[in-house]
C-alpha cells in the first residue's frame, strides 16, 4: 500500500508567532482598546519622528474636534452628568486642598483639627460642607451617569473599553468618598476601618497580608489613619486623575458623547 507524504511545508516559529499576534490584533477586545487600522496606513513612513508626529496630532484633534454632534450640546434630561462629575472632582480637589492646611494625620489630633476648622478658620464651616456634600454629589451623579450610559446603550462597541473605564472611575469615586468618611477619626471612622479592613481580611491568599498594610499593624492606630489619609489625598486622586484623562481621550476616540442607541 502506497504511504503519503505530507510535503507542505510546516510555518516556523516565526510565522506561528505572527499569526498569534494577527488574531489577536483581530479580536473584539483589541479593537475596542486600539481602534482599528493603524496610523501609518494613513501616509505616515514608520519612522520616529513620524510617530511622534502622529501621536500630537492625534492628541490636539481630540481635545479640539472639528465636529461635534448635535445631540451632544443639547439640554437633555441627563443634564451633562459626566461634566457634572468632573466639576465635583475639580471643586472637591480645591476643598481638599484647602482642609489640607488644618488637618493634620494623627489619631490625637484628628478631631480636635476638624472641630477648629469649624470654629475658629475663616469660612472653615463652609469649605467643609461644601467638601462633604461635593464628595456625596459625586457619588450619586457618577452612578447617574452610568445608569445613563447603560439604558442608551452606549457600552455597546466601540465603547466597551471607555466602558470598562467608566466602571474604574466608579469603584474609585466611592473609595475616595469612603477614605474621606474616616479621616475625622471620631467613632464612626474608627467603626468603618474596623469594619472595612475584617472584609477585606476574607480576600482569598492575600487577604490577611492587605489588612495588615492597610492597618498598619495588627490593631487600629496612629498608623492606620496616615495610611487611610495618603491613600485619600495621593494615591486615590492620581489613579482617578489618569483614569478621567484616558475616559475623555476615548471619549472624543469613538466619535464624541454618546447618544441614544
Amino acid at each position: 500500500m502506497a504511504k503519503i507524504i505530507d510535503d507542505t511545508p510546516k510555518p516556523t516559529a516565526k510565522e506561528r508567532l505572527q499569526s498569534t499576534v494577527d488574531s489577536v490584533q483581530g479580536g473584539q477586545v483589541w479593537s475596542s482598546i486600539f481602534r482599528p487600522g493603524s496610523i501609518f496606513r494613513k501616509g505616515y513612513s514608520d519612522s520616529p519622528r513620524n510617530r511622534s508626529y502622529v501621536v500630537m496630532n492625534s492628541v490636539l484633534y481630540h481635545l479640539h474636534p472639528v465636529k461635534v454632534k448635535r445631540h451632544a450640546v443639547k439640554v437633555s434630561y441627563t443634564l451633562c452628568l459626566g461634566g457634572l462629575s468632573f466639576f465635583l472632582f475639580i471643586l472637591l480637589t480645591v476643598t481638599g486642598i484647602f482642609l489640607m492646611f488644618f488637618y493634620r494625620p494623627e489619631s490625637t489630633a484628628a478631631w480636635n483639627d476638624i472641630s477648629n476648622l469649624q470654629t475658629s478658620v475663616t469660612f472653615g464651616l463652609l469649605v467643609r460642607n461644601m467638601h462633604r456634600w461635593g464628595a456625596h454629589l459625586m457619588v450619586i451623579s457618577v452612578f447617574l451617569h452610568m445608569a445613563r450610559v447603560f439604558y442608551h446603550g452606549a457600552y455597546k462597541p466601540p465603547r466597551e473599553f471607555n466602558w470598562v473605564i467608566g466602571v474604574m472611575l466608579l469603584k474609585l469615586t466611592l473609595l475616595l468618598s469612603f477614605t474621606g468618611y474616616l479621616l475625622p477619626w471620631d467613632q464612626l471612622a474608627v467603626w468603618a476601618v474596623a469594619v472595612g479592613t475584617n472584609m477585606m481580611g476574607y480576600t482569598p491568599v492575600f487577604g490577611r497580608d492587605v489588612r495588615f498594610v492597610l492597618l498598619g499593624g495588627a490593631e487600629i492606630g496612629s498608623e492606620t489613619l496616615l495610611r487611610w489619609y495618603v491613600l485619600h489625598v495621593l494615591f486615590f486622586p492620581f489613579v482617578t486623575v489618569i483614569f478621567m484623562a484616558i475616559h475623555f481621550w476615548r471619549v472624543r476616540k469613538d466619535g464624541g458623547i454618546s447618544g441614544p442607541l
